[in-house]
């Protein structure tokens, strides 16, 4: 019996070295280093104030729903609203209502979007900045992110009034993961804000990666059910937990940083369930996929 264990071990340590490797080349591919420019990550570093960095980070990542066809003008539209400088003009609740008024993007609407906004300046004030303010939940949760995550949420949420708003898209717009929820927005704004500058990610905030859940939406989970990273059918906290706990195996103080990859990847190859002959052509996590691996 013990040897048998032995031989699963092994056999699982060769099998992640194998998807480690593969993951290094997708993320070396040139299709996935041109996606950054479209990414909604780009709109971030067209900012140079860390604040105004953060705020433009929240938004954009927030808004990042649906087609990025149909989203990107979305962002621009709202970023050209609120000015040059919207950290030092969202605390005003009226001026922003006013230079939002008629926006809309699917499900949110102007005052979704100006709750938002007022609610991450109102926050960066109390605390210094939006990175201070996760620091201090962390310290307060004992590094538990689920929990610093939440009362991040709930902080931005009550200051900018969406707590009290009855709307589905203020409902949506910054969802709270204590519910369950994976929080692929949240977290995608914190990885743009946390993992070290690399041309994507920005570093800004003093808190450690090694913190950090994989934001996980269709795509992601796709691939992590695909890749043995996780069984869970709903892409939800347990499901973001169990991808990450892989990754952390291949760099324990980094393990998101195969998320924009992963990500892209899923989007471009429109990641099936199952073995696909014209929509696998050319995967670079083919080989280690557990659906070709059957034979």
């Amino acid at each position: 019996m013990l040897a048998y264990a032995a031989v699963r071990r092994a056999q699982t340590e060769a099998r992640l070295v194998r998807i480690r490797e593969a993951l290094d080349r997708v993320a070396e591919r040139r299709e996935i280093r041109a996606r950054a420019s479209v990414d909604p990550v780009s709109f971030v570093h067209l900012y140079r104030d860390p604040l105004d960095r953060e705020l433009v980070g929240l938004i954009a990542a927030s808004l990042a729903f649906g087609n990025v066809k149909a989203f990107r003008p979305k962002i621009e539209d709202a970023l050209t609203r609120l000015g040059p400088h919207p950290s030092k003009t969202g605390h005003d609740r009226d001026a922003v209502r006013r230079s939002l008024r008629g926006w809309k993007h699917r499900v949110y609407k102007d005052n979704d979007l100006a709750g938002l906004v007022v609610g991450g300046c109102l926050v960066q004030q109390s605390h210094g900045s939006l990175g201070a303010a996760l620091q201090s939940f962390l310290a307060e949760h004992d590094d538990d992110m689920r929990l610093a995550a939440s009362a991040f949420a709930r902080a931005l949420r009550k200051a900018g009034g969406l707590d009290r708003s009855k709307t589905h898209g203020a409902k949506h717009i910054l969802v709270d993961p204590a519910a369950g929820s994976a929080a692929k927005r949240l977290m995608l704004f914190f990885r743009w804000m946390i993992r070290p500058a690399d041309g994507v990610d920005l570093g800004l905030w003093d808190v450690s990666p090694e913190k950090l859940l994989i934001p996980v939406d269709v795509h992601v989970h796709r691939l992590g059910r695909n890749l043995g990273f996780t069984k869970r059918t709903a892409a939800d906290w347990e499901a973001a937990r169990e991808i990450t706990d892989v990754l952390r195996r291949f760099d324990p103080h980094d393990p998101v940083k195969y998320d924009f990859p992963l990500c892209h990847l899923g989007m471009l190859q429109h990641c099936p369930s199952r073995r696909d002959e014209a929509r696998c052509e050319g995967c670079g996590v083919k080989p280690v996929c557990l659906h070709w691996a059957k034979g």
